[in-house]
């Protein structure tokens, strides 16, 4: 199954994302760890019951990030997929939050409700048809009838969509499928994270990564060897050369920057987030990799309190 596997942001304050994703947005906390390359920071991670792939949300809380700037080679809005007829619903639930949000608009044929977090990262609702029959996570701050479903899709603002197109179309597993004044729509077959939308914005300043920004994008690979296989397409059809792979503990991954400038991430869908800890125990405590356990002690008192939530 082709789309997107998660999404990964810059948070500033962990005790305040996590509250905003946890109580506003009704995400499950999927994982509590840290950053494997920065291990000083958090790394959390929000999704559906599991953290199924094209449902993850997670972000680096860097508590003292500077503000990101909106600009070319950006993923410039992530979009969320809610059941249609809760969009109404939505906006009063944000506008009772202190969300401010712009009016309820249609792209591509569909409702949307473009807002902000608490770190200025644009989000959007989409409201879809029959989403109410996918599954959600039904034990958190959002009834069933109404929650996200997992992402619909992300748009990225970049100068020209050609160059990146081909890598979507060659590698990634996603066609053109419509064009709407400046932005074009690419879409994979997966109904959950099918979507990229390329905006062409050619006379904007560079944009500069912060708090609030999209870190990377990750798309799906089922296992190792598909990975391996997109890997070499790159290399050999698109003059792209990826990292090696990384071990990220639940999920194998591959980074390369694509023509556009946004940094992009392959990762496998196994082997998932309940391979050291209990589905129902999922986001209770911090889980380190085999790496950093002799670190357990020094890493617990370093990391920034979460408690009391905001």
């Amino acid at each position: 199954m082709k789309g997107i596997h998660h999404v990964t942001a810059i948070a500033g304050k962990p005790a305040r994302n996590l509250a905003f994703c946890t109580r506003t947005l009704g995400l499950r906390f999927v994982k509590k760890t840290v950053n494997f390359d920065d291990p000083g920071s958090y790394h959390f991670y929000f999704g559906d019951e599991t953290g199924s792939p094209g449902t993850i949300l997670t972000f680096f809380p860097w508590q003292h990030a500077a503000p990101g700037r909106d600009g070319i080679g950006v993923a410039q809005i992530t979009q969320f997929r809610v059941p249609e007829k809760s969009l109404a619903a939505w906006a009063q639930r944000l506008s009772d939050a202190g969300v401010q949000h712009a009016a309820a608009s249609v792209r591509f044929g569909q409702p949307v409700l473009v807002f902000a977090d608490p770190d200025g990262m644009q989000l959007a609702l989409v409201g879809i048809a029959g989403a109410e029959r996918e599954p959600t996570w039904s034990g958190g701050a959002v009834a069933a009838d109404a929650a996200i479903r997992g992402f619909h899709g992300v748009t990225l603002l970049l100068e020209a969509a050609t160059s990146t197109a081909a890598v979507l179309a060659g590698v990634l597993g996603f066609q053109q499928a419509a064009r709407e004044g400046d932005c074009v729509r690419y879409q994979a077959q997966a109904g959950i994270g099918g979507v990229i939308d390329i905006r062409e914005a050619p006379r904007l300043a560079p944009a500069r990564l912060g708090r609030g920004s999209v870190h990377h994008i990750a798309f799906r690979a089922s296992d190792d060897r598909e990975q391996a296989a997109m890997a070499r397409k790159l290399v050999a059809n698109h003059d792209l050369h990826p990292t090696g792979q990384k071990d990220r503990q639940y999920f194998r991954s591959i980074y390369f920057r694509e023509p556009g400038g946004v940094l992009f991430e392959i990762a496998t869908d196994q082997p998932g987030f309940a391979i050291d800890e209990p589905l129902a125990d999922l986001g209770k405590s911090l889980k380190l990799p085999p790496f950093l356990e002799s670190r357990r002690h020094a890493l617990e008192a370093a990391l920034p309190s979460l408690e009391p939530l905001p």
